[in-house]
């Protein structure tokens, strides 16, 4: 495992590129958001997804999976939404938002039987820098540890996910809300949990 320190005001492009030539190579990362630290992999890599979702023990088939896009036109890419949504995701985003939306076919195979996709574009500058590097989403859920402090401080992350993550993106202590979940599946966009930050 590697730890890279990376501070969000003066990134290291170097640093960058080499977290995401390793999603690029199929790799797991645990890495900064605006609202708790996450498990990171190339969004379009079935394996590397499936291996996010032993690591925490979901069944790939049966869990909602997130991704994180660069700006709302890649969204476009994998997500069906209408006007109104964009201009709701145009109001709150970049921000602590999940939003759920129809999941387009573009998705890979660890999607498939899924409906649905959420999409995240968080306000933090180092995870927009990695997705950007990469060209394309990485698929993200949310660090668990045995407490507060191993959800939120990188030398702990590190501690817990020694085996099994390749790269911690220290970006310093991270936060304890997790994103607010908003469905934009039925007629009116519904926030199913409230997290960090409120919709507008």
């Amino acid at each position: 495992m590697t730890i890279l320190e990376i501070i969000e005001n003066n990134i290291n492009e170097r640093s960058i590129a080499q977290v995401a030539e390793c999603l690029e190579n199929g790799g797991l990362i645990a890495y900064p958001t605006d609202t708790v630290y996450a498990l990171g992999c190339d969004a379009m890599n079935n394996q590397a997804i499936e291996r996010i979702c032993a690591l925490k023990e979901m069944k790939s088939a049966k869990t909602n999976l997130s991704i994180i896009c660069a700006d709302i036109s890649e969204v476009s890419q994998y997500a069906k939404f209408n006007n109104q949504q964009f201009r709701l995701m145009k109001s709150n985003l970049p921000g602590p938002f999940t939003f759920i939306f129809p999941a387009l076919s573009k998705l890979p195979k660890a999607f498939k039987g899924r409906r649905t996709v959420g999409i995240r574009i968080p306000s933090n500058d180092i995870a927009l820098a990695i997705v950007r590097a990469l060209g394309r989403p990485i698929l993200t859920t949310s660090v668990q540890g045995p407490d507060e402090d191993y959800s939120c401080e990188p030398g702990l992350i590190a501690e817990t996910y020694a085996s099994t993550v390749d790269i911690v993106v220290d970006g310093g202590r991270g936060g304890l809300i997790p994103s607010t979940v908003v469905d934009c599946t039925g007629q009116e966009a519904e926030v199913t949990r409230q997290g960090k930050g409120h919709l507008s």
